[in-house]
């Protein structure tokens, strides 16, 4: 049987390649008692790996929201869009200027998707008015998206509730029933991610003690949650007593790359899973 795809996205930063490091510190999906929330939803590699019966996904980015809304619910349409738009450079960017407000949630979506992969290294980087403004990349990364790959991650999103909103709101709505994943933008070993080649906004030290403070009230709530983040000193510090485990394979500093050392860690508010 052949097994399916759901790598829908070029995420620099995502943990498609770490998961096999990351899913043995989370709760069996069986465990999880409401739903599965992610606050910082990027590639979703977690989500898709994990298969949890109830989701609530959220992102701060309108357009990844759009992209998943698109694809669960108009997968043909999405697909028969993203099939049909340009493959030269100039057809790129008249893609990317298009007036977004002019499409509907297919055609978003389709853009979204034929922007990720065919940009410059799957960057997500927006000019002062607001507007996307990443370079083009090429055409081979596009046709790893297939329409059977498109349907796969639509059945999957059935059974999800998506949003777009700041993590503080997914946060504060949370029970003590569901299970927090956490995977903020950071810069790996650093204090604060300021560059916004591959986050939709900047991530500062003052957003990583407001995360700081939410994950906080969470806890009192008896939400369990876990999160990737920076190994730094001042990063960790904000979660005292809590359970740290280093990455030992993560993509440090060189997005896309693997390292051993990679300053990553996840930190966690419950006690080591026992399989």
């Amino acid at each position: 049987m052949k097994r399916e795809n759901f790598r829908i996205l070029r995420y620099p930063g995502g943990k498609q390649r770490m998961l096999a490091h990351i899913v043995q510190h989370l709760p069996p999906p069986k465990t999880i008692r409401a739903r599965f929330v992610e606050p910082f939803l990027g590639g979703g590699a977690v989500f898709f790996a994990l298969n949890p019966s109830r989701a609530l996904l959220a992102d701060l980015n309108p357009e990844l929201i759009d992209l998943y809304r698109g694809l669960r619910r108009y997968p043909e349409e999405v697909w028969r869009v993203f099939r049909r738009l340009p493959t030269t450079k100039r057809g790129y960017y008249q893609v990317r200027d298009m007036d977004v407000s002019l499409l509907d949630l297919p055609g978003r979506a389709a853009r979204t998707l034929y922007l990720n992969r065919t940009c410059f290294k799957g960057m997500w980087r927006h000019n002062a008015e607001g507007k996307f403004n990443v370079g083009y990349g090429g055409q081979d990364r596009r046709w790893v998206v297939s329409r059977s790959n498109i349907l796969s991650v639509s059945k999957r999103l059935r059974k999800v509730s998506l949003k777009a909103s700041d993590f503080e709101e997914v946060i504060e709505e949370c029970s003590s029933q569901d299970f927090l994943f956490l995977d903020p933008p950071y810069r790996p070993g650093g204090r604060e991610m300021t560059h916004g080649h591959y986050t939709y906004l900047q991530f500062t030290y003052a957003d990583h003690k407001r995360l700081a403070a939410a994950l906080r009230g969470a806890s009192r709530k008896g939400v369990r949650w876990a999160m990737t983040t920076s190994s730094h000193p001042d990063i960790l510090k904000l979660f005292p007593g809590k359970r740290v485990v280093s990455l030992r394979h993560g993509t440090g500093r060189r997005p896309g790359i693997l390292t051993k050392r990679s300053g990553e860690v996840i930190v966690c508010n419950y006690d080591e899973v026992k399989r």
